[in-house]
Order: structure tokens, then C-alpha cells, then sequence
């Protein structure tokens, strides 16, 4: 078989790694946006006290490079040695089915740091090389004093082998799509925008202008969880051509199928763009098997794969008291991030008839990278021959009961008619021994009612969404 030249590669690994010879990082990493869990990320990749490899993950288009770049750029301005840094992203052609190690010597020789020192080893892509974890399993025993660090986007590989092959080697890390507070800070609207209220447990917020807010939300549900679609306009202009490609051609056409020998590749991007168009809604894999002619248990795989890659998250049903049902058989499908439906669809309007479901979408979006995810879910019971059903509810993992309870709504209607909120009403008469918050989101009022010793707290959706968001991030009670 032909080999590539050495030559080659290591003219290839300079170009990449141009702080060996200028001592100073890339332009990438003094991109002026940084990502709110940067921080978090730096402090776990740039600690030594544990001999773990650091895994990288999320959707496509999230800034995962870039926060890479930056990392470099921090260690660099610490004063770590730049000529003990590597930077490979794998899809490189010239390093096809190239082992690590052999990257790992060629970095020596062309950098000719001390291997017995320490340094950052970073590979961009990882699952592009077959046995990945194999590989960087290997050298974290074997390179004490390296850090490795590996970043990737076909996340279902990548997340399912860290944890088959790197138990007590590998530590995940996931970069969601951006939060809404996030995206007001990237477009430089937060501090117009948003005024903190006075400090408590979990951190309140108001808004000067909820117009000006909901006009943002829109933007957000249509290109705002992809860094490089906020700040180019020619992408928020043609969201299908740019976005659309990259969820579909790459993800749905060629990471998944590859990873998992999927044969009809048409089957699952149907069931995508299903899942995509109708995002918030209930529904059973009987359903679906009858809707598509495709057997459940393909289906149920599909599912899977799906949220493996983050491209959607089950949401789990829970009774009347709160109590979950042994087996799913119906379950809410979200995006994990609104934008892929402007992405495969077309953007929305604030008056869509689809902004309801959105909106709710962006709402669970915000959980994505909190550890009370698990601990969210939808009720839906019969009452009498009628079905109720809660959008949100937080159970309490300690004493398996609910915690709060609240309807995502994108209208002030229910201010005025509290008494339509039946659901919620219900729900929460029903754990009244051990009371729920109830809540309903609107579109622009915040107010208190009371329907049958019930207070319902009103408040705007998209300063909620702003909420969570932040203090997801802050580590606070959202």
C-alpha cells in the first residue's frame, strides 16, 4: 500500500501548529465571542491532578474548534511552553487511518519538545479514526504528564465508546447549542435587554423592552444555537442552504450511516424530519411504525442514534402524582436545538402557528447541559374522558415527588382566563399535601392569579428562557 510522505505530514502538522515557530496562538483563539462554558472546559482540560483524556462533545456548528483554538491560546498566555502543544484534527486527509501514536512522534520530532515533560495533545474529529478509544485509552496510561484532549461531532460514536472503552480514562464534556443568554450576548443585546433583579437563591431577571426581547427570541428559534449563524448575516438569510446541509448531508447522510451501517439512509431522514417538524409534541413508536410502515424496534434504533448525536432528546411521561410509567410508550421528542427546524423548514414568524411548540423547544434546550434534565418531564393522565396534560414538571429525585410543575405558552391569553390552564390547575390540586409551584409562560405580561386556591405565576417566555439559561450556566436554580 502508499504510504503519504513524512515530509508531507510534517509540513502539514506545522501549518497547523504555526505557535511552534511564532510562540503565539491562532486567530481562532482571540475569536472575540467566547462560549459561556469556556471556563468550565479550561479549568477541566487544563488540570493535571487527574490522568483522564478530557472528550470534547456536541452537535455540529457549536464552536467546538474554535473553543479548542482558544484553549491553546490560554495555555499559551499562562506561559505553557507552545512547542509542547499539539493541535490534529483527524479528518485531515493526509492522517487518514493515521495511528495516534504516530502523529505523537511525528510531533516530536518536528517540534523537538521533551516527551517526558509536560504537554497538551489535542485531536480534532477523533471518530473519524476507526478505534479511537482504543487508541487514546493507550496513551493516557502510557504519557502520565500529556493531556489529552479530543473533540468530535458525530457524538453518538463518541459518547457511546468513551463510555464502553474509557471507563476511568475519559471524561465528557458536551457544548450544547448556544442558550438564549448566550445569543443576547454574542448580538450585544444582553445588557439592554436584561436587568438582573436582587439576589436570591435562583437569580430573577426582568426586561425594559419585551417587544425588543421577543423579537430576539424569534431570532434565536431560527439561527440562534449556531455561534457562526448569530454573527454572519448572510447565514441568518439562507438558514436552509447553510445550516440545513450540514444537519442533513453530514449527520443524517453520512455520520450516522457510516458509524452504524444504516442501509436506508431515506428511512431515517424521514423520520428526522418528522420528528424535526412536529418537535414538542407526544408520540409512540406504534404510531410512528404505522404512520411510516417502518418496525418499531428500527424505529426505537433510530431513536437512539438520533439522541446519541444530540439532534433530539426523549422526554419521559409521568402520571397525575408524578409518578413514572415502567415502560415508555408515549414520550415527548424535542430538538435539542430549535434552529434545525428553520434549518430543514423555514423560519418562523412571531404569530406561526408552530412558535407554541418552539418555544417550548427552546425551553427544554436550555436543560440540556444541567444534571436535572433526567428530573424533567410531562404529565398526562385521564380525567374523566378527557385527557389533562402539564408541559414541565420537575421531580424531586430524593422524594420522587413533584417539585413544580408549569405550561409553556406563547400567548397572554391565559392571564385574562386562568381557569383554562385545566391541566395545570389539576395537577396541582392533586399534590396539594405537598404543594407545587404552578407557572405559565406568555408573550408579554407577568402577573399572579389564583384559580381554586391555586397561584399560578404568569411571567414572559422568552425572559424565562433567558433564565434558565443563565443560570444553568451560573450553576444556579433556574
Amino acid at each position: 500500500m502508499l504510504e503519504i510522505a513524512e515530509k508531507d505530514v510534517l509540513q502539514s502538522l506545522q501549518r497547523d501548529n504555526p505557535w511552534w515557530e511564532s510562540g503565539a496562538p491562532t486567530a481562532g483563539a482571540s475569536f472575540q465571542h467566547v462560549r459561556a462554558y469556556f471556563p468550565g472546559f479550561r479549568t477541566l482540560a487544563l488540570s493535571w491532578g487527574v490522568r483522564r483524556a478530557v472528550i470534547l462533545m456536541g452537535p455540529r456548528r457549536v464552536g467546538k474548534t474554535v473553543m479548542l483554538e482558544q484553549l491553546v491560546g490560554e495555555a499559551i498566555k499562562s506561559g505553557f511552553p507552545p512547542k509542547a502543544i499539539l493541535f490534529a484534527s483527524i479528518d485531515t486527509p493526509l492522517y487518514s487511518g493515521m495511528p495516534l501514536e504516530r502523529l505523537i512522534a511525528l510531533f516530536e520530532k518536528q517540534s523537538g519538545h521533551d516527551p517526558a515533560a509536560r504537554r497538551i495533545v489535542i485531536f480534532d474529529e477523533i471518530q473519524y479514526l476507526k478505534n479511537w478509544e482504543i487508541h487514546l485509552k493507550v496513551l493516557t496510561d502510557r504519557y502520565p504528564n500529556t493531556r489529552f484532549i479530543a473533540s468530535g461531532s458525530a457524538a453518538a460514536a463518541l459518547r457511546l465508546k468513551s463510555q464502553e472503552s474509557g471507563a476511568g480514562r475519559f471524561t465528557d464534556f458536551f457544548l450544547p447549542p448556544l442558550t438564549f443568554a448566550e445569543f443576547l450576548d454574542f448580538r450585544g443585546l444582553e445588557k439592554s435587554l436584561i436587568e438582573a433583579e436582587p439576589e436570591g437563591r435562583s437569580r430573577r431577571f426582568r426586561t425594559p423592552d419585551i417587544e425588543a426581547l421577543n423579537r430576539a427570541f424569534v431570532d434565536y428559534l431560527n439561527f440562534g444555537g449556531y455561534p457562526e449563524a448569530v454573527l454572519n448575516p448572510e447565514i441568518q438569510r439562507n438558514v436552509q442552504r447553510y445550516l440545513g446541509r450540514d444537519i442533513v448531508d453530514k449527520v443524517l447522510l453520512r455520520d450516522l450511516p457510516s458509524l452504524y451501517g444504516i442501509q436506508d439512509i431515506q428511512e431515517l431522514n424521514r423520520l428526522f424530519t418528522t420528528i424535526a417538524y412536529h418537535s414538542g409534541q407526544e408520540i409512540s413508536l406504534e404510531a410512528l411504525a404505522s404512520s411510516s410502515g417502518v418496525a418499531k424496534n428500527t424505529i426505537s434504533r433510530y431513536l437512539e442514534y438520533l439522541e446519541a448525536a444530540f439532534l433530539i432528546v426523549r422526554v419521559r411521561r409521568v402520571d397525575d402524582s408524578g409518578r413514572t410509567f415502567q415502560r415508555m410508550r408515549q414520550f415527548k421528542v424535542y430538538l435539542t436545538n430549535p434552529s434545525m427546524r428553520a434549518a430543514l423548514f423555514a423560519p418562523l414568524t412571531e404569530d406561526h402557528e408552530a412558535m407554541g411548540n418552539m418555544a417550548e423547544t427552546a425551553i427544554f434546550s436550555q436543560w440540556f447541559h444541567s444534571d436535572q434534565l433526567a428530573n424533567i418531564h410531562y404529565a398526562r393522565w385521564k380525567s374523566g374522558r378527557q385527557e389533562r396534560e402539564v408541559d414541565l414538571v420537575h421531580v424531586d429525585p430524593a422524594t420522587l415527588r413533584p417539585a413544580w410543575a408549569y405550561e409553556v405558552k406563547w400567548s397572554d391569553r391565559f392571564v385574562d382566563h386562568p381557569s383554562e390552564l385545566k391541566g395545570l390547575i389539576e395537577f396541582a390540586k392533586r399534590n396539594l399535601a405537598h404543594p407545587v409551584p404552578a407557572g405559565a409562560s406568555t408573550r408579554t405580561k407577568s402577573a399572579e392569579t389564583i384559580v381554586d386556591g391555586v397561584t399560578v405565576r404568569h411571567f414572559p417566555c422568552a425572559l424565562h428562557c433567558y433564565q434558565i439559561g443563565r443560570n444553568v450556566i451560573e450553576g444556579r436554580p433556574a
